[in-house]
């Protein structure tokens, strides 16, 4: 759950309000790496939670983002041009998708309860909002990132546990309460974390 954090409804609009488009470019990179991951290696972890594996690969053939995915991919290297009946219809679709999350997240909490171990929620969002800047900030170094690049994915790495892991855990029936429990506390507590962050890699 920790592994996905919420990159592109919060994310890009924080890289772009605080280091600009430069950054931005980098982030979108990170965001659409970051979303492959969600929904191959994020629907695998849910779903062998209830599931075989084989079960769960054979799940996996039943998310459309995938296949979003790779349709999106096959228009850009080809180059097609799509036409306006098609292109308009899939920007209203995407532009449903973030409430569609929120009102999925807001279904859930007002059916959420305490966790039966708010320590491991605390664990979660910690792990989130402290650890994962660590981490992102130790590997910039290692490997050389600077500039735009690390702004971006030092910032992206440091976002609170995405919604899209609270729908995930809804569709599999894997401990909703709990996942939903950290999306609420890690969002509500991000500021805390990223304003400080922000100035630092504004520095």
């Amino acid at each position: 759950m920790v592994m996905f954090s919420n990159s592109g409804n919060y994310g890009l609009p924080v890289v772009l309000f605080a280091f600009g488009q430069d950054a931005l470019s980098y982030a979108t990179a990170f965001f659409v790496t970051g979303s492959l991951l969600t929904y191959t290696v994020g629907v695998l972890i849910a779903a062998t939670g209830r599931r075989s594996i084989p079960a769960a690969l054979i799940g996996l053939t039943r998310i459309p983002a995938i296949y979003a995915l790779a349709a999106a991919a096959t228009v850009m290297v080809a180059g097609i041009q799509l036409p306006l009946a098609i292109t308009r219809p899939i920007a209203l679709l995407s532009d449903a998708a973030l409430p569609m999350m929120i009102l999925v997240l807001g279904m859930q909490l007002e059916r959420a309860t305490v966790p039966e171990r708010p320590s491991l929620v605390g664990v979660a969002v910690a792990i989130s909002l402290v650890v994962a800047p660590i981490v992102a900030i130790g590997l910039a170094s290692l490997i050389g990132v600077q500039g735009a690049a690390r702004q971006a994915a030092v910032i992206l790495s440091s976002m609170p546990v995405a919604v899209v892991t609270t729908i995930l855990a809804v569709e599999f029936d894997v401990t909703p309460a709990f996942v939903t429990s950290a999306v609420f506390v890690s969002t509500l507590l991000s500021p805390l974390t990223l304003t400080p962050l922000i100035a630092y890699l504004r520095h």
